[in-house]
């Protein structure tokens, strides 16, 4: 999929998924620092921190996730636009780098056209495609796969992270305990 977002057609969100990623991994990193030396030191102040950090976290996943929940419509039909743009411009000039994206598009997703049979012809198609299927339905199949499986990661990471809430509160409590009695 990656070469999709080098056409000059492409939206510039398209990376942005990702550097949310990275970003969030860098985070992650710094809360997990957090939880080690909290942990370690039996500190409550930077347990306490991991703790809310978790939490800020966990609140960051569960309006990602409604989000995407909302915006799936939106997305399946920017990514069919751009489809569709990509199929007018191959219609207009059949040859060149139009041709390789249109063909690309076709292989990803092993489908060709638009939806009937009149609208294939002369289109390039992946030769191994017994039906020739209709790409836009193809296209929010597997928005509406992804989106499923993005949705069953998160909510496993979401468990997660109500995991770590708990046992860093145990932590923190347990250390407290043990202070007063000392």
């Amino acid at each position: 999929m990656a070469e999709f977002a080098t056409d000059k057609k492409s939206p510039e969100l398209f990376f942005m998924g990702l550097y949310v990623l990275v970003g969030a991994g860098a985070i992650m990193s710094a809360v997990g620092f957090f939880g080690c030396c909290g942990a370690a030191r039996e500190s409550q102040c930077l347990i306490g921190t991991f703790f809310a950090c978790l939490l800020v976290i966990f609140a960051g996943e569960v309006t990602a996730g409604v989000f995407a929940f909302i915006g799936k419509k939106v997305a399946i039909q920017e990514a069919q636009k751009i489809y569709e743009d990509a199929y007018e411009d191959y219609m207009k000039n059949p040859v060149g780098k139009v041709n390789s994206t249109i063909y690309r598009y076709h292989v990803a997703l092993q489908c060709c056209g638009k939806g009937n049979v009149e609208q294939q012809t002369g289109l390039p198609c992946p030769e191994n495609i017994q039906l020739p299927k209709n790409c836009l339905a193809e296209i929010q199949n597997v928005i509406d796969t992804q989106l499923r499986l993005v949705g069953i990661v998160g909510i496993a990471i979401a468990s997660i992270t109500i995991f770590g809430m708990i046992f860093s509160m145990v932590l923190c409590c347990t250390i407290r305990n043990m202070r007063e009695m000392i």
